[in-house]
């Protein structure tokens, strides 16, 4: 069959155009991908950062906050030298809204991806902005991560496939 075009298919109640991707999931505007966001963190969903290294992307769950729609996290120094002055991804997603710790919410399947660079930041600069680790020695360093590009998507209920069959 393969891949089918992004198309506007309904009306939001704002009379926006809702976007579907070629998989049947919701395209999300950039507002809602910085309400999840916040939302996300706010609930203590943990992300996931994506880093480039030599050999391959490494993927490592951490606790985040957030400081208008960029993202900043706590980390020790090795991960701090990975990071710093380089170009991650930050993915966070409410695939735990399942766990008991966690309420549930209203919002559907959903995944908001942040893409940028990632820079050192002053704690006395951003006192309200402050991650909660929940590991025992989460480091002293803060990073922020710049939201140069900022997509996401929410799986709709009982939307169809329309790739290939699977094997």
């Amino acid at each position: 069959m393969g891949l089918r075009p992004l198309s506007p298919v309904d009306l939001t109640s704002d009379n926006a155009f809702m976007w579907i991707d070629a998989r049947g999931s919701e395209m999300l505007p950039t507002s809602e991908c910085k309400r999840l966001l916040a939302l996300g963190a706010k609930q203590h969903h943990h992300g996931h950062l994506g880093i480039p290294t030599d050999s391959a992307p490494l993927v490592l769950p951490i606790d985040y906050a957030i400081d208008g729609s960029d993202v900043v996290l706590q980390v020790g120094e090795g991960l701090f030298a990975q990071l710093s002055g380089r170009l991650i991804a930050f993915q966070v997603d409410n695939s735990s809204q399942h766990d008991p710790n966690i309420a549930p919410t209203d919002e559907g399947r959903w995944s908001v991806l942040v893409r940028g660079l990632a820079t050192a930041v002053d704690p006395a600069s951003h006192p309200d902005h402050l991650p909660e680790p929940r590991v025992g020695e989460p480091g002293s360093r803060l990073v922020h991560i710049r939201a140069d590009v900022l997509t996401g998507r929410r799986l709709r209920q009982g939307s169809v496939h329309h790739g290939a069959p699977a094997t």
